[in-house]
């Protein structure tokens, strides 16, 4: 079995991508966060990952997920740059919409017998 190619995409190491970090700053993000690019702030002085990020923001809204599937890095190492980039104003995120609260067992009960006693 032959070793593989250093050169190789994608082999580059998480702690060279995020400057050693192992955590975002002061931003906390769920796998389901959304994330879209502001269109009005600077590409230039990002790192080539920030900078693929920011294009892959720009036409709409993405999970915290899809980010780092796209981008074939891991979550933990996503989360950093987001957070740098949520720090220096290149990033928006807005939080999922949360679980809608399931209707009562009784209401649900009532509606059934409503419409039974219809048919």
């Amino acid at each position: 079995m032959t070793p593989p190619n250093r050169r190789e995409k994608g082999l580059v190491r998480p702690y060279v991508v995020t400057d050693g970090r192992a955590h975002p700053t002061r931003n906390t993000f769920d796998l389901v966060t959304l994330v879209v690019a502001a269109r009005d702030r600077p590409l230039g002085g990002l790192s080539p990952e920030k900078r693929r990020l920011m294009q892959l923001c720009m036409p709409g809204a993405l999970s915290v997920a899809e980010v780092s599937g796209h981008l074939q890095l891991p979550v933990s190492v996503t989360k950093v740059l987001l957070g740098d980039l949520v720090d220096s104003g290149h990033i928006i995120t807005r939080a999922p919409i949360p679980k809608a609260q399931l209707p009562d067992a009784q209401i649900l009960q009532e509606v059934l017998d409503g419409l039974r006693a219809r048919l």
